[in-house]
C-alpha cells in the first residue's frame, strides 16, 4: 500500500461515525495506509449501486445485505467480516415525558400509547415490524406509524416533533440534538443488528481493502465501537 492509495467505500447510517473515527484512526497507524473515503447513505440504496455495479474498495451493511451481495457475486468470495454489533434504543422529544422500557410490556403499553412512531427502514425498523405484528397491534398502529424516509434519522424526526416515540439503532441517536435517549431496548425484545464489511468484486486494491477490514475487526477498534453505543462482533 502507497500513501498514493485511496479506498472508497460504501456504508449504511448506522455506522457512519464509527466509521470516521476508524478510518481516521487506521489512515494515522501507518504511512503507507493511505486514504479512506466512505460514503454513507441509506442502507437499502447503499446496496442497490453495489449490485447495480458501482465500484467500491469496501462495503459495510449489515450482515444479511452482504451476504446477498456476496452471493450475486458483487463481493469477492471469502472477504466477508463481522465487525460490530449494533442495539436499538428508543427516543423522544427533549423535555417529553420518558416512557417506561424495563420489560417487553412495558414498550408495548409505550407504543400503544404515544401518539405517533417511527421506525428506521433499516433491518432494525423491519424486526420492530415483526414484533408490532407479533403483538397484534400492527393494524392498530399503523395510522400513527411516520416513516423515516431512507437515509433520514429517526432521530432527526423526533427532533422535529413529528414523532414522540423513535426507535432507532442507538449508534444513530447519540448524537442528535433535541431528543432524549430513554434507554435501550429491554434483553427480551432487543434487536442486535450485525454489521459486515466486504471487499468489491471490481476492486483494484483488494489487498489493501482488506488490511482496512482486518482493522476494522480488530481488539483496536473496541474503544471506538462502544463510544459509539455499539459493541465488537
Amino acid at each position: 500500500m502507497t500513501t498514493a492509495t485511496l479506498l472508497r467505500g460504501i456504508s449504511s447510517m448506522a455506522t457512519r461515525q464509527v466509521l470516521a473515527d476508524l478510518t481516521a484512526a487506521y489512515a494515522a497507524s501507518a504511512a503507507e495506509a493511505g486514504t479512506v473515503q466512505i460514503e454513507s447513505v441509506g442502507g437499502v440504496d447503499a446496496a442497490k449501486r453495489v449490485a447495480a455495479g458501482e465500484v467500491f474498495d469496501v462495503v459495510i451493511l449489515a450482515s444479511d445485505a452482504i451476504d446477498k451481495l456476496l452471493a450475486a457475486g458483487h463481493l469477492l468470495p471469502g472477504s466477508k467480516v463481522d465487525w460490530v454489533h449494533s442495539g436499538v434504543a428508543v427516543a423522544v422529544p427533549a423535555g417529553a415525558p420518558l416512557p417506561d422500557l424495563s420489560s417487553e410490556d412495558a414498550v408495548h403499553s409505550a407504543v400503544l400509547a404515544a401518539p405517533s412512531i417511527s421506525l428506521s427502514t433499516g433491518p432494525s425498523g423491519v424486526a420492530l415490524a415483526k414484533l408490532f405484528e407479533r403483538w397484534g397491534i400492527a393494524e392498530q398502529i399503523a395510522p400513527r406509524m411516520v416513516q423515516a424516509p431512507p437515509g433520514v434519522p429517526v432521530g432527526s424526526l423526533v427532533a422535529k416533533g413529528e414523532v414522540a416515540l423513535g426507535f432507532q439503532q442507538l449508534s444513530e441517536l447519540l448524537h442528535v440534538q433535541g431528543i432524549q435517549i430513554v434507554g435501550p431496548l429491554p434483553p427480551a425484545i432487543q434487536i442486535t443488528t450485525t454489521f459486515s464489511a466486504g471487499v468489491g468484486v471490481h476492486s483494484q486494491q483488494a489487498d489493501a481493502a482488506r488490511s482496512l477490514l482486518a482493522y476494522l475487526a480488530s481488539p483496536a477498534a473496541a474503544e471506538a465501537k462502544q463510544k459509539q453505543g455499539m459493541t465488537p462482533a
